[in-house]
């Protein structure tokens, strides 16, 4: 078989090619080491740089390992440490994608970490090497499976391919009863843990059937009829999304690794849908015997210049740049924010999006007070360490004087209404979050946030809010996504060309994303506030400068699409319609 390696220059050549090769990782992992210690929100010319020489090493290496394949088996080498190497080209696909928000990348670790699976590189039987019944899995390879299978199941969801992460998450499962069957001496709990956010994050994120995906999807997010009037704003000061901060912190919040639900679906949502050949990945051929001297993709001859070949979408612009941040500290949050607003253009906004718990200070009456400092805060770390990790809002109004468009999420998000008319330079434009959450028979603590959900979802989360389950009817569901996709359609109009809308929504409204959230906010504003459980405006989230009256929960365009979605989905009893609004959809 070929993955003896018999032959190939002899002892002497082998051994010279292994030493060869042992030189080319050590050189490789210690750039490796270098870039993965790189702060993920860094741009730089150095982060660049530092990019290509750590792509460079593994370049060499991998093609070494792959013209020198039989002399490096002859020597000892093993199917896992190609593995190892396969793995790491996957993880800096990763963490460019990371940096850089290009899909190519995210794209190019899918394809080496299905390569990887495909040939078994970790696993035993593929080895070659089944134990014996009295002989143990080796357990350093086992982790690094473990490991591996972690980090592509990260992948596979991020490109929503859920076949594949069904499959991953159930071979996860399955090799950690195999680990704690042979090793029963081993403590497994950190994956154990691990599992147990698998299954919690996957039961939470379960879609509904047929539901569109969470990126912009230039066929079901574009409306056509409003591109005139968004045009005429062209003729005003245009601002773009170039970078979005996106970090949550709350207590026992649905996550997997350093991955919350929140940030999850916001990042998704911030980011162009691919089309077209771009987002498939290269067809495989079977190997023969599974020798080593296979072409297909998975054999070791995986195409490592992903990187520089054309997958980039020519129709779509450059998604905006993310900064995803894990629990940080207050002064790391801070440092960040100002590392962003240091390279952000003239014509550029940045998004910063925190999903947190708070506390409000009661005495201010829920009034703005700019003149001291407000006890109203955001928790973004343990509340017993004396205030350290709290996030006020007079600590975002030093960098108003580049155009923010915040989005919180929190119980306490009113208290950041202290922002407006406190800036430095740049009105910010402020969507808030309800205070309190409205539930039905969803189970809300453990599908994420309510007004989140909204935002990235918003037909799922109207179904979760009137307690639908996934399994509603496939071809009801999609008439009610045709009846919010024309809902929305028609609200964009009417905003675009309302005359009291504020120059800092007009000068947003042009971007895509920005559009779709101020959308869907009105969106969610609007059913919260005709849900018939409501009490009182604690249930009802908030944006400053106001928007125009004309898309208010009052108007009746906005109720009249609202009765249309909610008689299709026969819920229209559960909500508070005017009666001239009822009168109109009946006369229709």
């Amino acid at each position: 078989m070929a993955d003896d390696g018999g032959g190939g220059g002899g002892g002497g050549g082998a051994a010279e090619a292994y030493r060869s090769y042992k030189a080319l990782v050590e050189s490789a992992d210690r750039k490796f080491a270098r870039v993965r210690d790189l702060p993920p929100y860094g741009r730089g010319a150095h982060h660049l740089l530092y990019y290509r020489k750590v792509f460079k090493a593994y370049t060499r290496l991998w093609r070494f390992q792959q013209e020198r394949r039989r002399e490096l088996v002859a020597a000892g080498l093993r199917r896992w440490e190609i593995g190892e190497i396969a793995s790491r080209i996957g993880q800096l696909y990763y963490g460019q994608y990371m940096r850089t928000s290009e899909a190519r990348f995210l794209l190019g670790a899918y394809v080496f970490y299905e390569a990887i699976l495909n040939r078994g590189y970790f696993d035993a039987a593929a080895r070659g090497e089944t134990p014996s019944p009295r002989q143990r899995p080796d357990l350093g390879l086992r982790y690094k499976e473990l490991r591996f299978h972690a980090r592509f199941l990260i992948v596979a969801m991020l490109l929503n391919r859920a076949e594949a992460v069904r499959h991953l998450a159930e071979r996860f499962r399955a090799l950690l009863e195999e680990s704690k069957a042979a090793y029963p001496e081993t403590n497994f709990k950190e994956w154990k843990q691990v599992l147990q956010e698998i299954t919690r994050f996957l039961k939470a994120d379960r879609a509904f059937t047929n539901s569109r995906p969470l990126r912009y999807n230039v066929l079901f997010d574009s409306h056509p009829s409003s591109l005139p009037y968004i045009a005429r704003l062209h003729s005003r000061r245009v601002l773009r999304l170039q970078d979005a901060l996106l970090t949550s912190y709350r207590r026992n919040e649905v996550k997997f690794t350093e991955l919350t639900l929140d940030t999850f679906r916001m990042l998704q949502c911030l980011e162009w849908e691919p089309s077209g050949s771009f987002c498939q990945t290269p067809t495989k051929e079977t190997a023969e015997n599974g020798g080593f001297t296979d072409e297909s993709g998975a054999s070791g001859l995986i195409d490592i210049n992903l990187a520089a070949a054309d997958m980039t979408d020519p129709n779509l612009p450059s998604n905006p740049r993310k900064a995803i941040i894990y629990h940080p500290s207050i002064s790391h949050l801070i440092a960040v924010i100002a590392t962003i607003c240091e390279e952000l253009s003239s014509d550029g906004v940045l998004l910063i999006y925190i999903s947190a718990s708070g506390k409000a200070d009661h005495s201010l009456g829920g009034k703005p007070n700019t003149n001291v400092s407000s006890e109203s805060y955001l928790y973004l770390g343990s509340r017993g360490n004396g205030g350290l990790n709290n996030l006020y809002p007079e600590d975002l109004i030093p960098f108003t004087r580049s155009p923010l468009f915040l989005i919180i999420d929190s119980d306490n998000s009113q208290a950041f209404k202290a922002i407006h008319g406190a800036e430095k330079g740049e009105t910010a434009a402020l969507l808030l979050s309800p205070g309190r959450t409205i539930t039905s028979t969803a189970d809300c603590a453990n599908n994420g946030s309510q007004f989140t959900y909204f935002l990235t979802a918003p037909l799922q989360a109207f179904c979760q809010l009137v307690g639908f389950s996934s399994d509603i009817e496939a071809n009801v569901y999609s008439s009610a996504e045709t009846i919010l996709s024309s809902a929305l359609a028609e609200w964009e109009v009417v905003l675009c060309t309302s005359d009291d809308l504020n120059l800092v929504w007009g000068q947003v409204l042009p971007d895509p994303f920005l559009r779709r959230l101020i959308l869907r906010f009105i969106f969610c504003r609007a059913v919260l506030s005709l849900f018939c459980f409501q009490e009182g405006i604690q249930h009802l989230p908030d944006c400053l400068p106001s928007l125009p009256e004309t898309v208010s929960p009052n108007s009746a365009v906005i109720q009249t699409n609202i009765l249309l979605l909610t008689e299709k989905l026969g819920v229209a009893n559960r909500f508070n319609f005017r009666d001239i609004v009822r009168d109109y959809t009946r006369n229709r």
